[in-house]
């Protein structure tokens, strides 16, 4: 009788599961929600990630205040989110990079794919090829010339570690089947000075980040790694184009939850990013900086987590080929 009884509390609970969940999504939010950027300010996907979080904060009724949390690569700030509570209120807004950490970080305290729930992904930033004004180049075929005959007396500048710029110049490399001397900094803020001035060759950059630049002339911008020509840089070619077939990669940004946040609660994420990827003044401004909104099919926590497992499958073979790694 008492384990019949049991069985039955035990039935009734699982059934009231869902109704909780429901009545949980209608309250949620009651506070301020904290959107985790694992970068400092001012870059590539912070300039995405607080567009983003405003528009969700005007869907949802609550402020999506931004936390710059950067550190190893942006490893910092996704392991805190990983961490926190799965409630809704802190989520994560990331690049490629969660993609390619697992093979280049070989103590990660996260796995990408079992630490978090999707959300929905939100853009793919274009990259361009810049080179410094007195590099004697004026387009992407003969820099690809000029580095195939100096290989490594050619510097090749990045933002760090597992970085957009390490990622697409280590992509390049593979391309063409040449090294050079890969000069990394913490940042892209640093790069553009010692480009600007001759210290530096190449650099490849977000378009979100080098426009201003190639268009005020202050460097050259070589080629875009899209597979048509961009019309907020007109003039200059794709890869494809202009030398390289095939070589095209988008910096991809996706949101992320702590993994058993409420099945409820992640669907109304999804609806308030969804909402924020149709905001006229979000889409127009995404579209000037060249990095406009992901598909409507591919805002889906489903394609989203489906994408993030093909990246880390794709990058691996490219990243242990190039070989290193960070402890």
């Amino acid at each position: 009788m008492m384990m019949r009884t049991t069985r039955r509390l035990l039935a009734a609970a699982a059934l009231a599961l869902p109704f909780l969940g429901a009545a949980q999504a209608q309250s949620w939010p009651e506070r301020p929600i904290t959107m985790v950027i694992p970068f400092a300010p001012g870059g590539p996907t912070d300039v995405v990630g607080r567009m983003i979080a405003e528009a969700m904060g005007r869907e949802l009724n609550q402020n999506v205040v931004v936390q710059n949390v950067g550190g190893a690569g942006g490893t910092t700030g996704t392991a805190r989110v990983a961490a926190a509570a799965p409630d809704g209120y802190t989520i994560l807004l990331h690049n490629i990079g969660i993609a390619t950490a697992p093979t280049l970080y070989r103590r990660l305290p996260y796995d990408p794919v079992t630490a978090f729930e999707t959300v929905g992904l939100v853009t793919a930033t274009p990259m361009i090829w810049l080179s410094r004004p007195g590099l004697p180049v004026t387009n992407f075929a003969e820099m690809i010339r000029l580095v195939r005959e100096r290989g490594e007396a050619v510097n090749l500048a990045n933002a760090g570690l597992g970085s957009a710029s390490q990622l697409c110049g280590t992509l390049f490399q593979a391309s063409l089947g040449v090294r050079f001397t890969t000069v990394s900094y913490t940042g892209s803020g640093p790069i553009y000075p010692e480009l600007m001035a001759d210290r530096l060759d190449i650099y490849c950059d977000q378009t979100t980040s080098a426009s201003s630049f190639v268009t005020s002339g202050r460097v050259r911008g070589l080629a875009v790694t899209t597979a048509e020509p961009m019309a907020q840089l007109p003039g200059i070619p794709t890869a494809g184009q202009a030398g390289l077939p095939g070589f095209e990669i988008g910096i991809w940004h996706g949101i992320y939850a702590p993994k058993g946040t409420p099945a409820p609660v992640v669907t109304r994420l999804n609806q308030a990013l969804r909402a924020a990827l149709a905001d006229p003044r979000v889409v127009t401004r995404m579209n000037e900086l060249g990095s406009p909104p992901e598909p409507v099919e591919r805002q889906n926590p489903d394609v989203h987590r489906a994408h993030l497992i093909a990246e880390i499958a794709r990058w691996r073979p490219i990243l242990q080929a190039a070989g290193q790694f960070a402890d």
